[in-house]
């Protein structure tokens, strides 16, 4: 019987639609009784012991976790996979599936709440109200700015008609985007230079690999518009927070919202934590309840294919270990 480690802490209950999915295929649970993100490398690896799948929360799966185990699946929840070392994983054989079209919607949504939550000023002066202070000065009108959307895959263009709906002009850069989408999304495609000069508002949509690592800092925020916003749900290595600390200390930036970080949950002594124009969440994107389940049923379905013998295709990021047969 195929053992599947189950860790994601919202699935720690060991109930729910995903669990009927491996019930089904007579495939064990186990759900490990730490927090995976939160141990080394050599602690996961006692917990892969006599295990053939995982369904993969954001703990990171390096090239030690694959050479000490025996994994034959790894089924991630979302559609990142940077905590994965997809070298290591390919040339141990080990399929890597991620749930596309499951939480697009709901990372949308949560961009959206961070950037009217940093317009409208909404997190501090409802910390100020519950301290007795009852400031009215005026936040910033959102309706009439320009949005720059960098990247353009299922998220980004989520993120289209909900921008339009506010009163948002749309910016789009995507290395892969071809002129007909833009024509079709109705929005105008841009260079990145374009896109960050150009826009009052930066919203990240795209992964996070060698060439994207720390592709907001220093150089790209001194060419953003004064007083411009910055805002995160993609990945936290997307962003030099170093650099970000210092524009938003001298003013280049008025604001960010970031549901990412470099390293979550958020370190006690980050820099980030003095700036009060920073709204943050903690990861939650691509969690809502309706998303979450999605998810999880589809990263079952694939451990449960991949074991079965069966490939599914459309969620496979490493095609290349595909069994020839």
């Amino acid at each position: 019987m195929p053992r599947i480690l189950v860790t994601p802490a919202v699935f720690n209950d060991g109930r729910g639609p995903w669990r009927d999915v491996l019930d089904a295929a007579g495939f064990e649970v186990v759900i490990p009784p730490v927090n995976c993100m939160q141990i080394s490398s050599e602690e996961f690896l006692k917990l892969l012991d006599g295990i053939d799948g995982t369904l993969a929360g954001i703990e990171q799966y390096t090239p030690e976790v694959f050479a000490g185990s025996h994994l034959k699946v790894v089924a991630r929840i979302g559609v990142g996979f940077d905590q994965v070392n997809l070298e290591a994983a390919t040339a141990h054989g080990v399929p890597i599936t991620i749930t596309p079209g499951t939480n697009e919607h709901s990372v949308a949504e949560q961009a959206i709440a961070l950037i009217t939550a940093v317009f409208r000023d909404t997190a501090r002066r409802d910390r100020e109200i519950r301290d007795g202070q009852w400031r009215r000065s005026s936040p910033r009108r959102l309706a009439g700015n320009t949005i720059g959307l960098l990247g353009l895959g299922r998220i980004g263009r989520a993120m289209i008609p909900r921008c339009k709906g506010l009163g948002l002009d749309v910016l789009g850069y995507d290395p892969f985007a071809k002129p007909e989408m833009a024509d079709e999304l109705g929005i105008k495609l841009c260079s990145f230079d374009e896109v960050i000069s150009q826009s009052d508002i930066v919203s990240l949509h795209m992964p996070c690999t060698a060439e994207t690592t720390n592709l907001m800092n220093a150089e790209t925020f001194s060419k953003m518009k004064a007083d411009s916003v910055l805002i995160n749900t993609a990945r936290g290595g997307l962003v030099d927070e170093d650099a970000l600390v210092a524009a938003l200390t001298e003013g280049r930036l008025w604001g960010a919202g970031l549901d990412v970080c470099q390293k979550e949950p958020l370190p006690a002594d980050s820099p980030l934590r003095d700036h009060g124009n920073i709204v943050f969440s903690p990861h939650l994107g691509g969690i809502d309840a309706t998303a979450l389940e999605a998810m999880g049923i589809l990263a079952a379905e694939c451990v449960v294919d991949v074991l079965s013998g069966r490939w599914p295709a459309a969620c496979v990021v490493n095609p290349e270990v595909r069994p020839a047969n």
